[in-house]
Parts: structure tokens; C-alpha cells; sequence
């Protein structure tokens, strides 16, 4: 089931919690196959006297510390007796899940250094099927949004939501929901802008998105003629036929364009 939030947007504010590091675990996480026994999902689970889901054990993988101190805050407070493991990036959390097992939930930055937009959610959907991850990020832009689902996450949280509506997300998700905010449904026209950008990218040759690549990383003509081995007037060709492309007269604005939709060659 989809569910649309009704969160308020503000800030993730407040302290982190002084909710103590669990101790480095010696079991070794079971492989996707040998934990299907838990498809009929731990965080469905009642606490005794409660009506809201139980999440014992989760993971937040970000680079910033107060990111990570903020979530802490709200998941100690919200899930009484939640084991919390931090990671900066993703070899972090892949060393941190391979010593430990029983993860309820996982919050993955959408911009951790070492990853590349969605593969870090695509490589954890493939290795942990069953594990459910909600992305975080401080933008909020509709087509990644549908990216993230349509790649398998489990719920997208904007980092300026107010604390009642990451709890309210992350017990939407913990009893099997798939959380996204009410903002995904209103227009966007900076994101219906984003989107023809990305279209216009897309439209062009591999070996156009080279050359732009190249001119993003500020290389001149001469040494993009050098780096891929044709001559000036190859290149000279190429950035025509991307300005033509893009709808823009400099390459200076084909770079601002592509900076926009944080365009990385791929």
C-alpha cells in the first residue's frame, strides 16, 4: 500500500538523544535467502499495550553528524528500546549490516559521498530484498521521488519535515506502508523544469554525454580533443550539437544546466 503523508514541513530539529552506541555484535548477518523466515515482518509486531508498531533495530547511513544526531533523537524517543547504528557512508553500513543482523529499517541519505544518486539504494535492495530502506534527503524534487520508489525504496522523508511527520513516516513504513509525502502530488514547476532537462540530456549521443562531461569538469576544447583522442573540429562539433540540444546559446549555460540535475557523464 502507498500511502501519502500529512506532514507539515519544517525542520528536523531538536538535540540528539543521548541514547547510547549498542555494542559491536559477533553474529554475522544471515544471506537474503536464509532470512525469509522473517517476511512476516518483525515491525508488524504490537507492543504489549500499544497500538502503534514495534522497530528494534535500525539503521541511518549519512554523512552529516547532525543529520544522524536528529534522526537518533527521533527514533530513541519514538521506539522505546531501539538499537540505533550510525554509518557516514556506504561501505560503512555494508561492513555495520554484515556483523549485524535483524535490521527493521534502514535511512539512506540520497547524497552520501560514496555513492552515486539511487545505487546505493539498488545495491541494498539487491543484497537485503526483504529489509526495508526509506531514502532522506534535503531536496525534494517529484521525479526523484518516483526514482527512489520505482527503484524499490520503502518511503522517502524531506529533511525539512517536522519531527510528528518523520514519526509518523517511519511507523507508516515500520507496519509494511510505502510512505511518501503529500508535496509528491502538488505541481512543481521547478521539477517539471529538472525533468525536461533531464530529457533534453538524455537526447543525447553517448558520445555527446562525454563531451558535456568533460566541459561540467571545465576542460577547454584542446584538452577534451587530447583526452578522447579526435581532433578540435570533432569537439568543436559535438558542443554545437549539445548547445542545440540543450536549447542554450554558452557553454557556460549547457554546464549550469547539467549542474542543475546534478549530471555526472552516466
Amino acid at each position: 500500500m502507498i500511502v501519502m503523508g500529512r506532514g507539515n514541513y519544517g525542520s528536523v530539529s531538536g538535540r540528539a538523544g543521548s541514547f547510547p552506541p549498542p555494542h559491536p555484535a559477533t553474529m554475522v548477518a544471515m544471506p537474503p535467502h536464509l532470512s525469509d523466515h522473517r517476511i512476516e515482518d518483525k515491525g508488524m509486531r504490537m507492543g504489549e499495550g500499544h497500538d502503534q508498531p514495534v522497530m528494534e533495530r535500525v539503521l541511518i547511513i549519512d554523512d552529516h553528524p547532525l543529520v544522524r544526531d536528529g534522526l537518533r533523537s527521533v527514533i530513541a524517543v519514538t521506539f522505546d528500546g531501539c538499537a540505533i547504528f550510525e554509518a557516514a557512508g556506504l561501505d560503512e553500513a555494508l561492513e555495520t549490516l554484515a556483523q549485524q543482523n535483524e535490521f527493521d529499517l534502514i535511512l539512506l541519505d540520497l547524497n552520501i559521498p560514496d555513492v552515486k544518486r539511487l545505487d546505493g539504494l539498488k545495491l541494498l535492495r539487491q543484497r537485503y530484498p526483504i529489509l526495508p530502506v526509506v531514502m532522506v534527503s534535503g531536496a525534494f524534487d517529484r521525479t526523484v521521488v518516483r526514482e527512489a520508489l520505482a527503484a524499490g525504496a520503502a518511503g522517502f522523508i524531506p529533511k525539512s519535515m517536522k519531527r510528528s511527520s518523520i514519526v509518523d513516516a517511519l511507523h507508516r513504513v515500520v507496519s509494511g506502508e510505502i510512505y511518501m509525502p503529500d508535496a509528491i502530488g502538488a505541481a512543481d514547476p521547478e521539477s517539471e523544469a529538472n525533468e525536461q532537462i533531464r530529457e533534453r540530456i538524455e537526447s543525447l549521443t553517448p558520445q555527446q554525454r562525454i563531451v558535456l562531461n568533460h566541459l561540467v569538469h571545465g576542460r577547454l576544447n584542446k584538452q577534451i580533443a587530447h583526452d578522447l583522442s579526435v581532433s578540435m573540429t570533432t569537439v568543436k562539433a559535438h558542443v554545437s550539437a549539445i548547445l542545440l540540444k540543450l536549447n542554450v546559446f554558452s557553454r557556460t549555460q549547457a554546464v549550469i544546466m547539467a549542474n542543475r540535475v546534478q549530471f555526472d557523464g552516466d
